[in-house]
């Protein structure tokens, strides 16, 4: 028997009531998904939410807050980052100086001059490093479990039960080639994996968790985005004994002056909640908000709590 052939690109061209778009930006282009009422019925001064999925994701991760958002009159719109779906997957740029300029690039790509940036997991960090190096651009950030990059370092290196929960995984991404092959092998199993250890009971169990799966399985299979994904983890790894590595934390240090809502899954065992409070002198504005009845997807997992989360505080 024939073995399964990757999927084209487009297949995360999911229909719905949002409009696919393809935006150049800081030399690449990206796929981003627009929720029709906000395309349709929002003014152009309405102000711009860029919704950033996290590792072994992508836009599909916001489903809910792309139509929950439009419906409260914001200009939502979801990007699959570089490497992922349907955007581009360079060779390069994966570094978080790079990850930030696409988003400031995608800010002016798409006629605005700000926007609030909302982010889960590795989304999120985008979201720190874009609201420090780009801070005239970016008005606020919401974040869904991803806390401050300088938070995590030190609770990794500090904190026993943080480094256990968080370590193993991020050191299995370091390997040439092999950890490719575990995301891709078995038509993306692995990533299914993932998803159900880390959600809630509740969700994990699900049909739409299943449904959720499924997609994410499609969407890692997509040839060049496993490799990409990881490159976002080498990075991070490797930068840490390089020059432009300690210059990134150096400036992710630098302590952020502007809102920022951090979300946390109650049942959230890869990220703990005492990691999250180490953010408050980088993000002295901070609001933390524990999510009930999720994990680590607490967006999907807890959707309409979240949405009216981030509602109130861009509010």
């Amino acid at each position: 028997m024939s073995a399964t052939p990757p999927p084209d690109p487009s297949v995360v061209r999911y229909d719905g009531p949002w409009t696919h778009r393809d935006v150049h930006a800081n030399g690449i282009r990206f796929h981003v998904v627009e929720a029709t009422p906000g395309f349709a019925a929002v003014s152009a001064e309405a102000p711009l939410v860029l919704l950033l999925h996290g590792f072994a994701d992508f836009w599909w991760s916001w489903r809910h807050q792309l139509t929950g958002l439009a419906d409260v009159g914001y200009r939502a719109v979801a990007v699959d980052l570089r490497g992922y779906g349907d955007s581009d997957k360079p060779p390069r740029g994966y570094d978080g100086w790079t990850l930030a300029g696409d988003v400031a690039g995608l800010i002016r790509a798409l006629g605005h001059t700000e926007a609030v940036l909302v982010g889960h997991a590795e989304g999120g960090l985008v979201c720190w490093a874009t609201a420090v190096m780009h801070p005239r651009l970016v008005r606020a950030i919401a974040v869904v479990a991803s806390p401050h990059p300088a938070g995590l370092k030190s609770a990794v290196l500090r904190d026993r039960r943080q480094r256990r929960a968080w370590l193993p995984a991020f050191l299995r991404c370091q390997p040439p080639r092999y950890p490719e092959h575990r995301l891709t092998t078995d038509g993306g199993a692995e990533v299914e994996r993932m998803l159900r250890q880390r959600s809630g009971p509740r969700w994990a169990g699900s049909a739409e968790c299943a449904d959720t799966a499924e997609r994410m399985r499609t969407a890692i299979r997509i040839p060049g985005a496993a490799h990409c994904a990881l490159e976002y983890q080498r990075w991070a790894f490797r930068s840490q004994w390089r020059p432009d590595g300690r210059r990134f934390m150096a400036t992710m240090r630098v302590p952020l002056d502007l809102p920022v809502l951090s979300l946390r899954g109650e049942h959230d065992r890869y990220l703990l909640r005492p990691t999250f409070h180490r953010a408050r002198r980088w993000a002295p504005r901070r609001k933390l908000v524990t999510v009930p009845d999720a994990g680590h997807y607490a967006h999907q997992e807890n959707p309409d709590v979240v949405t009216a989360e981030v509602a109130k505080f861009l509010a």
